[in-house]
C-alpha cells in the first residue's frame, strides 16, 4: 500500500510538472505568434475614391493611409486596395467575399467600407443602396470583422426626399451593427476646386492628404477597438 501510494504521489508530481511545462510552452508559442511581425491588414473596400482614380502610385487614398498609419503606430501596416472605379453598392455586394478571401484567411484586422457615391450620382433608389449596404455590413458583423463605415452624402439636386433617405443609410446601419462611423468620406474636400481633379469629383493628392488627416485618427481608433 505504501509503495502504491508513493508511486501515485510521484505520478501526480510528474503530471503537474508536465502540465506546467506545456502551459509555459503554449504561452511562449502564443507570444511568438502574436509578435511574428505580420503587418496589420486593412481592406479599403470601395469605389474610385479608395481606388485612387486619376492619381499616380503613392498619391491615392490607400498609399497615403498606409504611410500615415505606419508612422502613427510604429509598426507595419498593409492597406489593401479594394476599390473599383465606378462601383456601386450592388457591385460591391457581389465581390465582397473574394475581396476578403486573400487577406488573413478572410479576416482582415479592419475593413473600411466606402461605397455609395456612385449610387447617389446615378440616382439609385435609396432602398436598394440600403439593402446592399445592410447585407455587406451584416456579413462582416457575422464574421467578426471590425468595420469602419465611411458615409456618403447625396447631392441636393435629387431633391430633399432622396437626400434624406440616402443620407440616413450610413448612420442607421452603423448604429444597427455597433460599428464606428465616419460621417462623410469627402469631408473638407468636396466642392473645393483646388482640392479636386478637373472632374470636380475625385480628390487631388492634396485633397487625399486632407481626407487622411481627418479619417486617419478614426481608423486608428477603430483598430484599437
Amino acid at each position: 500500500m505504501k509503495v502504491n501510494r508513493l508511486t501515485k504521489i510521484l505520478f501526480m508530481k510528474l503530471l503537474a510538472a508536465f502540465t506546467l511545462v506545456f502551459a509555459v510552452g503554449s504561452t511562449s508559442f502564443a507570444a511568438d505568434d502574436a509578435n511574428s511581425g505580420e503587418p496589420i491588414a486593412i481592406l479599403a473596400f470601395g469605389d474610385s475614391l479608395t481606388a485612387g482614380y486619376g492619381l499616380p502610385a503613392g498619391d491615392g487614398f490607400v498609399d497615403q493611409l498606409q504611410a500615415w498609419l505606419t508612422n502613427e503606430l510604429g509598426e507595419p501596416v498593409q492597406v489593401v486596395n479594394g476599390g473599383v472605379s465606378g462601383d456601386t453598392s450592388t457591385g460591391g455586394r457581389s465581390r465582397l467575399d473574394w475581396a476578403l478571401a486573400p487577406i488573413k484567411s478572410g479576416k482582415p484586422d479592419l475593413v473600411i467600407m466606402e461605397l455609395g457615391a456612385n449610387d447617389a450620382l446615378r440616382g439609385v433608389a435609396p432602398d436598394v443602396t440600403r439593402q446592399n449596404m445592410d447585407a455587406m455590413l451584416g456579413t462582416l458583423n457575422e464574421r467578426g470583422i471590425p468595420t469602419l463605415v465611411a458615409g456618403m452624402l447625396a447631392s441636393p439636386s435629387w431633391g430633399p426626399d432622396y437626400e434624406a433617405s440616402f443620407n440616413g443609410i450610413f448612420p442607421d446601419l452603423a448604429e444597427k451593427y455597433g460599428m464606428p462611423l465616419y460621417p462623410f468620406f469627402l469631408d473638407g474636400v468636396a466642392t473645393i476646386p483646388e482640392l479636386n481633379q478637373a472632374d470636380g469629383i475625385h480628390p487631388t493628392k492634396e485633397g487625399v492628404a486632407i481626407i487622411i488627416g481627418k479619417i486617419g485618427p478614426v481608423v486608428k481608433q477603430a483598430l484599437s477597438r
